[in-house]
């Protein structure tokens, strides 16, 4: 019996009910229906318990000892078994947030033990504007998608079309409705892809 894929979104916003949690959402909700296990993790509040929020690159390779036994140790355990990454930001002067950046930076020991290699990830941004600054935030996140080995998900057929890059949206973001229907394919993309490149990734 084939086991259902897991998706996980992180919320790289410092508002957990915002406009980048409310597109992570639709897209997750398509995942949902197509089958997928689906699970949203918000930065803000993992980073909580943290002594220092920021890596400090105390060692090499990462023993992870800053957040043993924190809430940042369970996200990466839930993320290292994940088949499909959705990472959200607003963009802050044209790149993603301090959180989502804090967030992933403290992630090398999962470099380190390759726990996303071929994972499949896909990126969404929400701006002030319609040309806000999106799409640079959604190239940074694709660097450090890259950087994990990350299989990176962007352009689909023209019935499926989430974007060049990604989910691009400008706020209030229940109002894009183009945004709403691009993040929806984009999470309906993550699926397909990682469902097809299951055998990539051993666990």
């Amino acid at each position: 019996m084939v086991s259902q894929l897991l998706v996980v979104g992180i919320n790289g916003s410092p508002h957990v009910r915002g406009n980048t949690a409310f597109l992570l959402r639709q897209a997750l909700e398509e995942c949902k229906k197509l089958g997928a296990v689906t699970k949203l993790i918000n930065c803000q509040q993992i980073l909580k318990d943290q002594k220092n929020p920021f890596c400090m690159a105390c060692a090499s390779p990462c023993p992870g000892k800053c957040f043993k036994g924190k809430e940042l140790s369970t996200a990466f355990e839930l993320i290292s078994k994940t088949d499909g990454l959705l990472l959200g930001s607003p963009v802050y002067f044209g790149t993603v947030s301090a959180q989502l950046k804090a967030f992933w930076d403290k992630g090398r020991s999962l470099r380190g033990e390759k726990k996303l290699l071929n994972v499949v990830g896909g990126a969404l941004a929400v701006g002030a504007s319609r040309f806000g600054g999106q799409e640079t935030t959604i190239r940074a996140i694709h660097d450090m998608l890259l950087i994990q080995g990350m299989i990176t998900v962007g352009d689909g057929y023209y019935q499926d079309d989430c974007g060049h890059m990604g989910g691009a949206a400008q706020r209030p973001a229940e109002g894009d409705d183009n945004a709403i229907n691009r993040c929806r394919i984009l999470g309906k993309r993550i699926f397909e892809v990682a469902d097809a490149t299951r055998k990539l990734r051993v666990r």
